[in-house]
């Protein structure tokens, strides 16, 4: 299964962007049809934090609390890809954004939880 994250770049803040997520691969149709899934980030010198994830079936969604009410995770599970809208962008919001897979089919925030990851996008917002 391969994971691609698409749709970054340089926005002004108070912008808006947003990302996809295409899963490919042999039993991508069968893992994005059963399992949660995610968007992590990554700023330079930083850790890896959570933004958002999604259930299996949209049903459920969390967010990070930096970005609840900015950002809306979903899902088109005909086209096996992910979004992540992203509106009123931050210059604290730039990093590289990964889209992952979760083991299970509920949402979760731990990277722990996710066993196939994409190679990132970047997104730059200036002040």
């Amino acid at each position: 299964v391969q994971l691609q994250a698409s749709g970054g770049g340089l926005v002004q803040a108070g912008g808006s962007l947003r990302l996809s997520c295409a899963a490919s691969g042999r039993t991508s149709g069968r893992m994005f049809s059963n399992n949660a899934m995610g968007w992590f980030r990554q700023a330079p010198g930083k850790e890896r934090e959570f933004v958002a994830s999604i259930s299996w079936n949209g049903g459920s969604t969390a967010y990070a609390e930096s970005v609840k009410g900015r950002f809306t995770i979903s899902r088109d599970r005909v086209k096996n890809t992910m979004y992540l809208q992203m509106n009123s962008l931050k210059p604290e919001d730039t990093a590289v954004y990964l889209c992952a897979a979760a083991r299970g089919s509920q949402i979760t925030s731990a990277t722990s939880g996710y066993n196939y990851w994409g190679q990132g996008t970047q997104i730059t917002v200036s002040s």
